[in-house]
């Protein structure tokens, strides 16, 4: 959840390190041609800090394997046949591909409306009917959130989502329709001589409202389970298998502790609070943190698709998360964060060190708001007073507070339902892939995504933590 989290790469280094007998991996990257693919393989998966170890196992071969392993397909998936202009590259992976997983996603919760529509709805659709065409498919697995269950409560089962349905009972749920009413908002944009900003702001705010109207508290939970509704509608003999993880963090083990990109739900307030930069919580902290590491989703995948090869019929559907078997309060979250930064304060641009401390827990939004009017609103208020007396003196810092508020207020009505998330996902399929894996004898150690074994204390303390500063505090 948050800012996309690089599913390609931990999945890629995951296979070629674990599966060096693979005969080929294709990685669909977004590019217009060959020479931009390849540069885009360099710099966001290969190239990067995570493909240390696979490097070192290799030594003067890495480069030859990769060569041999991987191909890079320039494409889209936004668009039909995945905008592959190669027809003899098709040909081969129509021909060749006996596994598909798609990792594509726009993850942002106040996307635009007709990104995230394209992308994560239609999107999921071209994928498949490109899957259709591949004569030796065995699996299609769709890497999908929890969270398509919006803000539904208590013990949250792994259940399929069918055309149409809706989580507040609403009729007239239709994917089609919905393509049309952004196309029909767009075309009324451009005729008026909206600008850019205007359009995206518009964009952002029909997806929000298409959410509610339906019941799911943003556009990235929405489009997600519109994409998963197509998918169980036209996947005809396909065999489908829909990984649903909660809060993705950083990696346990593998490739090595503490990896992670990019900035997600939890973690965007552990940056802000080690920082200095979070006055208060708002949350109960009670709720459950339901979270998983990326490398214990990426090893469900995998065993996933090799359970189920061949194996059509329905849908199989796996919740990969802890808050059944092993959950983490928002308050140990908290209480494990101070001790950390504690003891490893941030050190800011000036060479000195953040000291953190217990901030403020803000337990409802009626008390959230009482702290912003008084901490917020009313100098807001008095710097305006000020602005009009002096002749608009104020006037650059008023717009700019004005506007921050204002973006705090927003990012706060779009996380809310998160912060007092009462829900608690079901991981029944979970348990029994795990028992599957065994059965088949396939190497658990290696795929390993028990739950039950996190310790959260020892993980976020040595792990996470470490692992959030080293990668991603700037």
């Amino acid at each position: 959840m948050g800012i996309k989290y690089s599913w390609i790469q931990v999945f890629a280094e995951k296979v070629l390190r674990s599966q060096p007998d693979v005969k080929k991996v294709y990685l669909l990257l977004r590019a217009p041609d060959d020479y931009s693919a390849l540069q885009r393989l360099q710099n966001e998966v290969i190239g990067k800090d995570l493909f240390k170890i696979l490097k070192q196992k290799m030594g003067a071969k890495f480069n030859t394997f990769i060569q041999e392993k991987v191909s890079v397909v320039p494409g889209d998936i936004t668009c039909q046949d995945l905008a592959i202009k190669d027809s003899k590259l098709k040909e081969e992976l129509w021909r060749e591909v006996d596994v598909i997983v798609n990792l594509a996603a726009t993850t942002n919760f106040d996307e635009r409306y007709d990104v995230s529509l394209t992308v994560n709805t239609f999107g999921a659709k071209y994928v498949l009917e490109f899957a259709k065409k591949c004569a030796r498919l065995e699996v299609f697995v769709q890497v999908s959130t929890a969270y398509v269950s919006g803000e539904t409560a208590g013990f949250i089962k792994e259940r399929l989502y069918f055309m149409g349905e809706t989580l507040n009972g609403r009729k007239g749920l239709d994917v089609k329709v919905e393509k049309k009413l952004v196309e029909e908002k767009l075309d009324e944009l451009q005729v008026m001589g909206a600008t850019t900003e205007t359009i995206k702001i518009s964009m952002r705010d029909m997806g929000l409202e298409r959410a509610r109207h339906w019941g799911w508290p943003n556009v990235y939970v929405f489009t997600k389970a519109l994409g998963e509704m197509v998918l169980l509608h036209e996947k005809g003999d396909v065999p489908l298998v829909i990984i649903r993880p909660t809060m993705v963090t950083s990696t346990l083990k593998e490739p090595f502790p503490g990896w992670v990109e990019g900035i997600r739900t939890i973690d965007s307030l552990v940056v802000a609070y080690g920082k200095g930069r979070l006055p208060c919580f708002l949350g109960d902290p009670g709720s459950i943190a339901d979270m998983i590491p990326a490398d214990m989703v990426v090893n469900s995948i995998i065993v996933a698709a090799m359970v189920h090869a061949n194996q059509p019929g329905n849908p199989r559907i796996y919740q990969i998360g802890s808050s059944v078997k092993n959950p983490a309060s928002l308050a140990s979250l908290h209480e494990m964060a101070y001790e950390y930064f504690k003891r490893h304060p941030w050190i800011n641009k000036d060479g000195k060190p953040v000291i953190v401390g217990h901030v403020r827990v803000l337990g409802s939004m009626d008390s959230f708001k009482r702290y912003i009017t008084l901490h917020y609103l009313l100098p807001l208020k008095v710097l305006e007073i000020a602005n009009i007396a002096l002749c608009q003196y104020f006037k650059g810092t008023l717009t700019e507070q004005t506007k921050k508020i204002n973006k705090v207020m927003r990012l706060i009505e779009i996380y809310r339902p998160y912060l007092f998330f009462k829900g608690i996902y079901d991981d029944s399929n979970s348990e029994k892939l795990r028992m599957a894996a065994k059965e088949r004898g396939l190497e658990t150690d290696i795929f390993f995504f028990d739950p039950k074994a996190l310790n959260w204390e020892d993980y976020f303390i040595n792990t996470h933590l470490p692992g959030l500063v080293k990668h991603v505090f700037k």
